[in-house]
């Protein structure tokens, strides 16, 4: 299955496109200028020896220069902007000249350790930083078609290819990423050292001997190093008392457990954190940090694509069967399937969030989903639309693009404010006070994610084979897809506020081909309307085509199965496509009509401090009560009365959006708004999680 460029969907969508225009005409200049003023972007001048001062931020600061560079460049694609574009070629010339020969590039070593490079990599991250870099080459040359970034990226794969590809076991990052740009790369270089590279990092994980020996040997160098650090940074201030009133943001706050650092140390120790305990064939769990977990996963299945692609399109210089190491890269499919499913099933949130152990901002066990110690990083959503993206064109399994759809309204969407200028690094689902959006943090990752994921909307909504167009997304959108002959597809969509969705099929001339149209698991029997042009008629529930739609005695008992195995009250595998199989002719028409009306969702029984709770939604939006909205209510002692809900498109209300309204038990008013949207009117209270009466 093939995907396409964003560059190649046009998207005019009531929800989406205001949503886009902030990313690309605010948030990516706020971004900048938050770059500027935490001096992030000095550090590669201090590097360069274009300007004196001392380096900030965390020893991975660069990654967080890289990802807004990466982003840049995928909104320039579709927004050109000359004053955008100016920013982005000024940091790619300080990039050239702070580049070393040979190709390294990482300010923390190059500024407090000259000469030293590679030194302690589960921790400081020097090659998840040159991932980033290599990620924004990638996309600036898609973008403008320019090489003097990707020329700059190149130097760095051809350093990393003489330097690890036949290195120790121990030669791998601990936090991933390097994985996926070096697959990206060699998509556009075509330069098979790069994939061989990503392979070996992928199966090198978990073959460390003695890992938590060498865990702690690690962590005893990092810490001296940081020491040595900070003696400089006194000896600075000493010389500079000027420099003394700067600051860098604070951190997000999160709430904890108890024993949060022994359970963090033990998992470290152990491997489990940076994924390091197990060798990949046999890590068929979601465990760790739950980041580092998603794009590791997303490589590999990336990895399993791309293999695809070298045995049928540039052939491997190795036999076909031969293995990367010890992996047969084709046999790990199932892995990656019992681990999504492990993951969705027991430790996934209702709002499609990821992490319930803030102590190591990730996965805890079975059914551990406390929404208020909920870490629901907004990187782990973003790296699990990455992965269910690669699972939906590796497999063509629905259940994947429907994952992607819960998670981009709810857990990915909510990272960002109306206007672009402030973020949630974590989302909770309970907030009795202490989180709030703000401008940055002193770990500024997720911003420049959100704005590159998107950026990248539009390669989400389609994608194709030979005789056959896949709609994994509705979202108002326009592109031609080449099927053979050329195909423009066309979707009007008004959701998430109303499920009335028409699709335009207009071939170049009449065509068969099949089309896959995804049903969600929030309206699995939904009907499908088809008009043929200029007579208008209707074909409704042809049984040639559409009859296991309206009636399934199998689909009704998985889906009565799988409500009750799914942790959260959310399954993904109620959704699937439909398959259309017919001649097409220019002028085609389908219509959908699908359900969004007010869902009761109910946890697992085994999920502990929720009984008598439900979380409410609506079509593919999650809901909440948020303290603004419910004066002189206990959000989080009220009992809903079911039977009063209601619900009402209120326009002047957070740009526009449906508000659920009901009653608790004794007659007091509840409002519900979107989860996406909490957070917007100043710090308050929040629950996603209510009491109902039975």
């Amino acid at each position: 299955m093939q995907e396409l460029r964003a560059c190649d969907v046009t998207i005019i969508d009531p929800f989406w496109s205001p949503r886009l225009a902030v990313n690309a005409h605010k948030a990516i200049f706020h971004q900048w200028e938050q770059l500027e003023a935490t001096r992030c972007i000095d550090n590669f001048r201090i590097a360069a020896g274009e300007k004196d001062g001392f380096r900030e931020g965390y020893f991975f600061a660069d990654s967080d220069a890289y990802k807004w560079l990466d982003a840049a460049s995928r909104i320039c694609a579709l927004h050109p902007d000359p004053a955008l574009a100016s920013l982005m070629d000024s940091f790619i010339a300080l990039l050239r000249r702070t580049q070393m020969d040979d190709g390294y590039l990482f300010t923390y070593n190059q500024i407090h350790f000259p000469g030293e490079r590679w030194v302690n990599l589960q921790i400081e991250h020097e090659l998840y930083c040159l991932g980033h870099l290599i990620e924004a080459g990638v996309s600036h040359v898609q973008a403008t078609g320019r090489k003097d970034l990707l020329e700059i990226c190149t130097k760095v794969a051809d350093l990393l290819v003489r330097d690890f590809l036949h290195a120790s076991n121990d030669k791998t990052c601990g936090h991933e990423e390097i994985e996926i740009a070096l697959i990206r790369l060699f998509r556009v270089s075509g330069k098979q050292e790069y994939l061989e590279l990503a392979y070996r990092f992928v199966e090198r994980r978990g073959r460390i001997p003695f890992y938590g020996m060498h865990f702690s040997r690690e962590r005893k160098s990092h810490q001296q190093r940081a020491t040595y650090v900070n003696q400089l940074r006194q000896k600075y201030i000493t010389t500079h008392p000027e420099y003394q009133s700067f600051r860098l943001p604070g951190g997000n706050y999160a709430k904890k457990p108890a024993f949060s650092r022994l359970r963090y140390r033990i998992n470290a120790l152990r491997g489990f954190y940076a994924q390091q305990h197990k060798p990949i064939a046999k890590q068929t769990e979601p465990v760790g940090h739950s980041v580092r977990f998603g794009y590791l996963e997303t490589a590999i299945a990336m990895l399993c694509r791309s293999r695809s692609d070298c045995q049928h399109r540039t052939p491997w210089r190795r036999p076909p069967g031969q293995v990367c190491g010890s992996v047969q890269v084709s046999d790990l499919l199932p892995t990656l399937e019992q681990a999504w499913e492990r993951m969705v099933t027991r430790r996934m949130y209702i709002t499609g969030g990821l992490g319930s152990a803030p102590e190591i901002e990730g996965f805890g066990s079975d059914y551990d989903l406390d929404p208020e110690y909920a870490y629901n990083e907004t990187c782990a959503s973003i790296a699990s639309l990455l992965w269910s993206w690669e699972m939906a064109l590796l497999t063509g399994k629905a259940h994947y693009s429907d994952l992607f759809e819960w998670q981009l309204y709810n857990a990915t969407n909510v990272g960002m404010g109306q206007h672009g200028d402030t973020y949630l690094y974590n989302n909770p689902l309970e907030v009795h006070g202490g989180v709030a959006r703000k401008e940055w943090y002193i770990v500024p990752c997720c911003p420049s994610n959100l704005s590159r994921t998107f950026a990248d909307l539009g390669k989400y909504i389609y994608s194709h084979d030979e005789n056959e167009i896949w709609i994994h997304q509705y979202i108002s959108s326009e592109a031609t897809i080449d099927i053979g002959v050329p195909v423009r597809v066309k979707i009007e969509s008004k959701l998430p506020w109303n499920g009335k969705v028409l699709i335009h099929i207009d071939p170049a001339e009449k065509r068969k081909f099949r089309l896959h149209l995804r049903t969600p698991s929030w309206n699995p029997l939904a009907m499908i309307h088809m008009y043929e042009p200029v007579k208008e008629k209707m074909v409704r529930n042809s049984k040639e085509h559409f009859s296991h739609m309206v009636s399934s005695a199998g689909l009704r008992e998985s889906v009565e199965y799988l409500k009750q195995t799914t942790a959260s009250g959310y399954d993904p595998h109620v959704g699937w496509f439909t398959h259309v199989d017919r001649t097409w002719s220019p002028g085609d028409i389908l219509e959908f009509n699908f359900d969004t009306s007010i869902k009761l969702r109910h946890p697992h029984r085994k999920v502990k401090g929720h009984k008598g709770k439900v979380a409410m939604t609506r079509g593919p939006l999650v809901y909440c009560l948020e303290s603004v909205d419910n004066a002189g209510v206990d959000i989080f002692t009220a009992q809903l009365d079911p039977s009063t809900l209601s619900e009402e498109f209120v326009p002047n209300l957070l740009n526009g959006c449906v508000v659920l309204y009901g009653k608790t038990t004794d007659g007091k008013p509840l409002k519900f708004i979107p989860y996406f949207l909490w957070a917007n009117r100043g710090e308050s209270q929040m629950t996603v999680w209510v009491n109902a009466a039975p």
